[in-house]
């Protein structure tokens, strides 16, 4: 584990992110192995809308029963293709996402001593969660032609198909323009995997601690944590 020195409320936040199909989550699984503390916004949103949960109950009633798995999971490819094509059901869907589980378990590692702790978040620019408490934010980059080849084998997608989803997304250029550290994933593994050991040892050695930014995302923490509620009680009834 990365070492514990750090004094209370000395942590800061790094935010990964990138584009569909460049390797964040590839990135992502080398720094955890490399020690480093991850929350992965993605396997929270996964746990958020189990069957009957809040979020479940708001999504459904946002999108309606057709969009549930025999199972009364929520078909993520079907949900993918609605909010993909339309801005506003998208912008509806990251609205329903309790951020208040995210931002805790972020806090959780403040909490027990951590001296950074990466946020691993797909869409952090498009969202805007967090970012004004991010020390550094990691961009994960692979080249255009590269990255629509990934998206049409990975999802068994057209090319028409994947570009509306990459299009879909703010633009490679100007995430890297935003990012503090680019990791460009558009060759082999080890050469992604030589930039992310260089990554883990800057951020390892950094003395960049936010006592302050810890008090603000308690204080951030308390006031979505009201909201949230009152949002869900409102969707949901």
């Amino acid at each position: 584990m990365v070492a514990n020195s750090c004094l209370l409320g000395a942590m800061f936040i790094v935010g990964l992110t990138g584009g569909i199909a460049t390797g964040k989550s590839t990135v992502s699984s080398l720094l955890k192995d490399l020690g480093c503390p991850v929350v992965d916004a993605d396997h929270i949103a996964r746990e958020v809308v189990e069957p009957h949960r809040p979020a479940w109950k708001a999504i459904v009633k946002n999108f309606g029963s057709d969009i549930l798995l025999s199972n009364e999971e929520i078909d993520r490819e079907k949900l993918g293709k609605i909010i993909f094509g339309d801005d506003a059901k998208r912008h509806v869907l990251q609205n329903l996402y309790p951020n208040i589980v995210l931002l805790l378990k972020v806090f959780l590692k403040f909490f027990v001593g951590e001296k950074f702790v990466i946020l691993d978040l797909p869409l952090m620019f498009e969202t805007g969660i967090a970012l004004y408490l991010m020390k550094e934010v990691v961009v994960v980059y692979c080249d255009k032609d590269t990255q629509l080849k990934r998206l049409m084998e990975r999802n068994n997608f057209t090319q028409n198909d994947a570009e509306q989803r990459i299009n879909a997304q703010i633009s490679l250029d100007e995430k890297c323009r935003r990012a503090s550290y680019i990791i460009d994933n558009s060759s082999n593994r080890e050469n992604t995997e030589t930039q992310v050991k260089r990554l883990y040892e800057k951020l390892n050695k950094s003395y960049a601690y936010l006592p302050v930014r810890g008090f603000a995302f308690l204080l951030l923490g308390l006031i979505l944590y009201f909201f949230s509620f009152l949002v869900s009680k409102i969707l949901v009834g």
